[in-house]
């Protein structure tokens, strides 16, 4: 599997991120979900080119944090894009510099796959615009790599859920962004596709695409270059993935109920009866 290839708008964004170590800052942000506290001062950032994971229990707020990032949300502080206020961005240069993949997104059902993943188009066409043909071969490109290019021409409400999963991460690398934020990517994907998605990753980090992810399955989040763990609206550690301070920081949010080892070199979490 190969990541949808550069095209000439992208190698200019990524020019510009490669003189920026961080690809996203955040500064003290704070986020309340109906006047209810969810995230506290947080403050992070996360290297240009790494894959970052966000692990924690239910409730941890992980997904208000990508949100966050995104702009999606109000909240105080700051997110800095690329050493630039990611609000003080345009929305169509922002849209251009950060591709999102939500949780359950709801899309139309009756629009035909190839439609929906060129929808990642949108940030780089002109008001009114038909894509042109590298539109199409990005969306080629990108159906391609996450092996659902044989669909292309059905709808979506045809597929099953791990088939629009692959559908709508198409749509985020149709976008060729230099940051990428998913949030449970791999759900209702089964295993041989969990391990096409983390290939397809590595992809991306290779191209200095910067992955920040929210995994559940812990094990998975351990092959990211670096660990994010969240409790209660904190952050509690960071780190790399294959240091013992970050397996021991995920064992004890999850109160100790996983234990994180090594087998045939790949780290895996057992449940601690």
């Amino acid at each position: 599997m190969t990541a949808p290839t550069d095209h000439p708008k992208k190698a200019d964004t990524h020019a510009h991120a490669s003189a920026h170590s961080d690809a996203l800052r955040l500064e003290n942000v704070s986020v309340s979900l109906a006047e209810q506290p969810v995230l506290h001062g947080i403050s992070l950032s996360f290297k240009a080119g790494h894959w970052t994971s966000i692990v924690g229990p239910n409730g941890a707020g992980k997904s208000t944090l990508l949100k966050a990032m995104a702009g999606l949300l109000p909240m105080q502080g700051s997110v800095h894009l690329f050493g630039q206020p990611l609000l003080s961005l345009a929305r169509q240069q922002r849209a251009q510099q950060l591709s999102w993949l939500g949780q359950n997104e709801v899309t139309a059902d009756d629009l035909r796959v190839w439609d929906v993943v060129m929808l990642g188009r949108l940030p780089h066409q002109d008001w009114l615009a038909s894509p042109s043909a590298q539109d199409h071969a990005v969306v080629e490109t990108a159906l391609q790599a996450t092996q659902a290019w044989d669909w292309r021409a059905r709808v979506i409400g045809q597929l099953s859920g791990g088939e629009r999963q692959r559908v709508l991460l198409a749509r985020a690398l149709a976008v060729q962004a230099p940051v990428v934020l998913m949030d449970e990517p791999i759900a209702n994907l089964d295993p041989p596709h969990q391990v096409d998605w983390l290939e397809q990753v590595r992809c991306l980090t290779e191209q200095h695409t910067t992955v920040i992810s929210v995994l559940h399955e812990v094990g998975m989040a351990l092959h990211a270059d670096e660990v994010v763990v969240m409790q209660a609206g904190h952050v509690v550690h960071q780190g790399a993935s294959a240091e013992a301070s970050t397996h021991r920081a995920i064992e004890a949010v999850f109160d100790h109920r996983i234990g994180i080892h090594e087998v045939h070199g790949q780290w895996v979490t057992v449940p601690q009866l």
